[in-house]
C-alpha cells in the first residue's frame, strides 16, 4: 500500500506530465474581437447581419462552387471616418470531423488581405502555417481562380485543411461579390 506521501508525489508527477502534454500541443488563438482589431488598427468595426435571398445563395454557390449551409451571415465592415477600409467574415466549417474558425479580410476592391485561423480542433500537425496562409493575399475571385493544387499549393499531409480553407476563401469572396461588390 502506498503512503500518503507517495500518493502525493505520484499525483504531482502525473499532473506535471499531463500539463506538459497539453501545453506542448496547445496553441494560443486570438479572439475574433482581437483579430479584427489587429486586422484593422484604429478602425471602427460595424457588424452587418444579412439574410441572403434565395437568388443570392444561388449566385454565391454558382460563383464559388461551394454550398452554403446558412442564409444568415454576419459581415464586419471596418471604417475610418466615412471610408470603408475593409470587410471581414468569420467562417466556421468542418475540416475532417471538427470545426475550424477562420477570419477572412477583404479589401474594398474585393481582394483577400488576410486569412487567419482563429480556432482549430483537428490535430495541430494539420494546421496551416502563416506562410501558407499568406499565399491568399491579393487573390480575387475570377472564373477559374483559387483552386487547390493549381493556384494554391497543397499542404503535404494536410489536404483536407488545404481544401477547406481554399474552398471557403472562394465562398467568402463570392459572398462579398454578391453582397458588396455588385457581382462583377
Amino acid at each position: 500500500m502506498l503512503s500518503m506521501r507517495k500518493w502525493c508525489a505520484l499525483f504531482i508527477i502525473l499532473f506535471c506530465f499531463i500539463s506538459f502534454a497539453v501545453d506542448s500541443s496547445a496553441r494560443d488563438f486570438k479572439t475574433p474581437q482581437q483579430a479584427l482589431k489587429d486586422a484593422f488598427p484604429g478602425a471602427s468595426i460595424e457588424v452587418k447581419n444579412i439574410v441572403l435571398s434565395k437568388l443570392q445563395v444561388e449566385n454565391i454557390e454558382r460563383l464559388s462552387g461551394v454550398k452554403l449551409n446558412t442564409r444568415l451571415v454576419s459581415w464586419y465592415i471596418a471604417k475610418r471616418g466615412n471610408s470603408i477600409v475593409g470587410y471581414a467574415y468569420i467562417d466556421t466549417h468542418t475540416v475532417r470531423t471538427h470545426p475550424e474558425v477562420v477570419l477572412y479580410t477583404i479589401t474594398p476592391e474585393g481582394k483577400i488581405d488576410l486569412v487567419e485561423v482563429l480556432s482549430f480542433n483537428e490535430p495541430l500537425e494539420y494546421m496551416p502555417d502563416e506562410n501558407w496562409l499568406k499565399l491568399f493575399k491579393g487573390k480575387m475571385l475570377t472564373a477559374d481562380a483559387l483552386r487547390l493544387r493549381r493556384d494554391i499549393p497543397n499542404m503535404t499531409g494536410a489536404t483536407l485543411t488545404s481544401r477547406a480553407i481554399t474552398d471557403n476563401t472562394r465562398k467568402v469572396l463570392a459572398m462579398w461579390q454578391v453582397i458588396f461588390g455588385g457581382e462583377r
